[in-house]
């Protein structure tokens, strides 16, 4: 009879095994931290000028849903005009009772002097931009008149928070500085979606906001 060879176990290569070990606790590792890893605005230190008068916690204008991204800056206008920051920023806390059934907050206020109030943490969502509350940061423009054109010190200001905030993100102001129109049509911020050629005057100025804020943090 035909002796029956016997097959030969393949011996596994140490150094294989030792690679496939370390590919698999490179991924797990990898997968945990995209799980944990830290939301983009979490530790950002706020210019001085900003006052923090956080709106509390509620479902209709501060949910508390994470910003996971940030991809964008939009810019509204508050569409009543002479009414200050502060009490724009009330108008949001006051939908906190539901009684308006109204969702509606920005992260920032500009206001008639130039003051600027955070209601929402750069952490979390705000419910201004429609579509894209999940990945932008919202400003909200106080204005004199009806005519939605902001002051020169609420437009200086506006220029020098969406500039840090261009800078602090990486983003590009020539793309990624949007008005709420441009999500949705809306007419907001209104002077500046009826005078095309003012708001890109005012991209052009934080590009260049921007670029100074490079200059004088590299001296």
């Amino acid at each position: 009879m035909a002796h029956l060879r016997k097959r030969r176990r393949r011996r596994l290569n140490p150094r294989f095994v030792a690679l496939c070990l370390t590919a698999m606790l490179l991924a797990a590792g990898g997968a945990l931290w995209w799980v944990n890893r830290p939301l983009p605005g979490e530790g950002v230190a706020l210019p001085d000028y900003v006052e923090e008068k956080l709106l509390p916690e509620n479902p209709w204008s501060r949910p508390g849903t994470p910003l996971k991204t940030i991809s964008g800056v939009v810019i509204h206008y508050v569409g009543n005009p002479g009414t200050s920051a502060q009490a724009n920023r009330n108008y949001f806390a006051s939908l906190s009772s539901g009684t308006e059934g109204t969702y509606a907050s920005s992260h920032f206020v500009v206001g008639l002097e130039g003051e600027v109030i955070q209601c929402v943490p750069l952490t979390e969502l705000a419910y201004a931009s429609n579509q894209r509350n999940t990945d932008t940061i919202a400003i909200e423009t106080c204005h004199p008149d009806d005519t939605g054109e902001f002051s020169p010190v609420t437009y200086d200001r506006l220029v020098e928070l969406t500039a840090f905030l261009c800078k602090t993100f990486k983003l590009n102001p020539e793309t990624e500085v949007i008005r709420h129109y441009d999500v949705t049509g809306k007419e907001c911020p209104k002077f500046y979606v009826d005078h095309p050629e003012a708001w890109e005057t005012f991209r052009q100025d934080v590009s260049a906001a921007v670029t100074a804020l490079g200059e004088h943090q590299g001296r």
